[in-house]
Order: C-alpha cells, then structure tokens, then sequence
C-alpha cells in the first residue's frame, strides 16, 4: 500500500495532484508549522499575459512559531475571498471551462462556515479531486487518533497508523527525510521509500506564451478536467527510488 503525504496549499501545482493520483491513500499534513511566505497561503495564476499571484490574510496572534496550518485563521474583515474570485472570474471568464469550474470555486469561498486556512485549502483541493475524478481516499493527520513523533518520525507513524508500507514523497523532501541516513527513519523502520518524477506538461492557455507551474485550475480552466488528468498520468513518471538518489 502506497501512501503519500503534504501540507495543504492553496491552489495546488499539478504535481500536486500527480502526487494523490499514484498514491493509495493521502493525507493531509496540516498539524505542522505555517510558513506566512509559503505555498499554504499563496499561488500562481495567470492573469492576461502575466503571472498573478493570489494571497490569503493569515492572522498569527500568538506568533508564528506556535501557529499551525490546522489552527490558522483568516485575517477578519478582508474581503480577500471577493477579491480572489473578482481575479479568477477576469482571468479565466473566456476560458473554454470556465462554466463549468467557477461556480465551484464560488460556492467554497463563499462558505462563511470556512474558517480557517487548513479548512479551505483541504476543501478545495476534494471538490477538484471530485472535478477531475481523481478518487483517493484521502485523511487528514490532525484527525488520525494513533500519531505521533515529529519530522520523519511522524512520517512514519502515520504510514503505520494507515497500514502502508510504501512511501511517495515529493523530491523536494529528499533532504528533509534523508538527513541523516539514506531513506531516513521511514527505511529504518521497514518502510520502502519513492521520489515522484513529475515533468511539467505544456497545454492551451487563453492568452500569450504559455506559463507553467501555475495553479491547477489554469489548466483545468482551459482545458477541462478529463485533458487535465490526462497530462498529469502522462507527466508522471516512473517513481524514482530512495536507492538511486543516494549513489
């Protein structure tokens, strides 16, 4: 049984999505520190000809070092969710899917029962799966009884926790679980380690040269979610070993 792992961002990448796609189960990692200046609050999308990058108000009351993704709020009385829909509706309204994808868009952030930053992310990051028929069950690590451990430790705890024996990690983690012995404490404990290979696909886009590693929904705004799905089993390629990395 394949398990993969994240932190839920706003506005998922492909890959991100490549990542649930191979995996059997995912979970969301949302009981870890909030980085302010990362992908947990912000993304990219196109606007016209240029990158736009939309940004949620976090309040952080107690300091950063004690705030979570799971217990972070909105900033109150920011109307940041009008204003990134404003920006999605002109960037995208001629877009072949538009129809189609916006009044899902539009119903999460108009949902006052969302609260909070791991709420919204996680919500929409579901309804797109449902969108693209990309149907891993997925849990969420703040709400799994059995867990515990920090850093790779958790990473662990949480593959014993969902009975899985094989781990698919972004490659971008390699340093993070590897820091001390090659496939770190997750192959200490008997649990197989793979790095998705994820090559960005080119696609149709409304306007100007194309713009890659923008959120998820320029692609499915422009080319709808089964061509979507297609590019990201087409661009995901055979998972690369813990092994092979390590030479």
């Amino acid at each position: 049984m394949l398990l993969s792992i994240m932190q839920p961002t706003y506005l998922p990448w492909l890959g991100y999505f490549g990542l649930i796609n191979s995996a059997d189960r995912f979970v969301f990692l949302d009981n870890v520190k909030l980085e302010k200046s990362d992908w947990h609050v912000r993304n990219k999308i196109k606007s016209g000809k240029q990158e736009l990058m939309l940004t949620c108000p976090v309040s952080t009351p107690k300091g950063r070092m004690t705030a979570t993704i799971e217990n972070t709020q909105f900033v109150s009385e920011n109307p940041w969710r009008r204003k990134h829909l404003k920006s999605i509706a002109e960037s995208y309204a001629k877009a072949p899917f538009f129809s189609s994808l916006f009044p899902l868009l539009d119903s999460i952030y108009k949902d006052e029962s969302i609260t909070c930053l791991a709420q919204m992310n996680i919500k929409i990051i579901r309804v797109l799966m449902l969108f693209m028929n990309i149907t891993t069950p997925t849990f969420i690590a703040s709400q799994l009884k059995d867990v515990s451990g920090v850093k790779d430790a958790r990473l662990v705890s949480i593959c014993n926790e969902l009975e899985c024996n094989t781990y698919l990690s972004p490659v971008g983690a390699q340093a993070y679980i590897e820091q001390e012995t090659p496939g770190g404490a997750l192959v200490k404990n008997g649990i197989d380690v793979f790095y998705q290979n994820f090559i960005h696909p080119k696609y149709s886009q409304v306007k100007g040269e194309f713009i890659s590693h923008l959120s998820v929904i320029d692609c499915l705004f422009n080319v709808g979610p089964v061509e979507t799905v297609k590019l990201i089993n087409t661009c995901t390629r055979a998972h690369t070993h813990y092994q092979s990395l390590s030479v």
